[in-house]
Order: structure tokens, then C-alpha cells, then sequence
């Protein structure tokens, strides 16, 4: 018994300190929204309900502009933005962090490729429970699949950037089948 208890209590760390899954489970119907972003430096308002009319809308959290891995996760939608566009795909970035730099973000670490959405008191962030559990005054990095229908296809948290790109645009790709 004592050795039972001994392998409770010891799992219980570990498994609270494994990353949260995003609570929008595929097939959950993703909030709509509008939000003040930047392409390339220029203001614009980006709605997800006009995205999705064109097809499905890949949309990421990062906790914010000019950090390490939200540059490196950046600069790898860009580079895949060609592939995720032959998909019928529109990619849109989303924080919470750092919104008085966003312009000159989306020039030099989205390449000027694809939106980036100001998300002030992280509400887009919470309405997606896209929170980040160690400052959740910022966004978590939560990446999104978001079928035409408005249908949550893919959820995806994992605070390290690299394989944000590949798992959405296979879920793109999926839905293209």
C-alpha cells in the first residue's frame, strides 16, 4: 500500500507540470472575432468570420513579439506561408505581449507575410483558453486549425515553437482531403 501511495505522490509533479492542453477540442466552435493586427507595418482589422469564407484560418498564439522562440516561430509560418496559401489557408498570429511592437514585428519577423492581432488583456487569449499559466496576462503558445465551417479541426500547445508549422499545416492539408 505504502509503495501504491509512494507512486501517487510522486506522479503528481510530473503530471502537473506537463503543458495544458488548449481546452477547444476539434470539433468545438471557435469564438469569432475582430482585432486590430499588422501586416508588413500597416495597420489593418483582421475578422475571422471574413477569413474563413476564403477557407481555413490558422491561428497562433505567442506570448509576444521580439522573444526568442515567438521570433523563431514567426520567421517559420513565414517561411511556410507559400505552402499554407496553396492549402487555401489564411495563418494569423495572435499575442498579448508586447502589442506596442507588433508593427515593426510583422515587418522584420513575419516578413510582412501574414497578420499579427493585438490581443490588449488577453481576451482572444481567454475566450480560446490560450492563457499563459505562468503570466496570464499573455498568450500561450497555442496554435489553431479552424475549418471553414468554423469548426475547431486542430488544437495545439506546446511552449516550444518548432513544431507549431508542421502539425497545422498537416491538419490543413487534412481538411483539404
Amino acid at each position: 500500500m505504502r509503495a501504491v501511495l509512494a507512486a501517487v505522490l510522486a506522479a503528481v509533479p510530473t503530471a502537473a507540470a506537463q503543458p495544458a492542453a488548449a481546452a477547444l477540442a476539434p470539433g468545438s466552435v471557435a469564438p469569432a472575432f475582430t482585432a486590430p493586427a499588422f501586416q508588413d507595418g500597416k495597420p489593418l482589422t483582421f475578422d475571422l468570420a471574413k477569413a474563413l469564407k476564403k477557407g481555413p484560418v490558422v491561428l497562433y498564439f505567442f506570448p509576444a513579439a521580439f522573444t526568442a522562440g515567438c521570433d523563431l516561430e514567426a520567421r517559420l509560418f513565414a517561411e511556410a506561408v507559400p505552402q499554407f496559401q496553396a492549402a487555401g489557408a489564411t495563418v494569423v498570429g495572435v499575442t498579448a505581449g508586447n502589442l506596442d511592437r507588433l508593427a515593426a514585428f510583422s515587418q522584420e519577423k513575419c516578413s510582412g507575410r501574414f497578420p499579427v492581432a493585438a490581443d490588449p488583456g488577453a481576451a482572444l487569449a481567454r475566450s480560446y483558453d490560450a492563457l499563459l499559466p505562468a503570466k496570464p496576462d499573455w498568450s500561450h503558445r497555442t496554435s489553431y486549425v479552424i475549418a471553414p465551417d468554423g469548426k475547431v479541426a486542430l488544437a495545439y500547445t506546446d511552449m516550444k515553437p518548432n513544431e507549431h508549422v508542421a502539425r497545422t499545416l498537416a491538419a490543413v492539408k487534412a481538411l483539404k482531403r
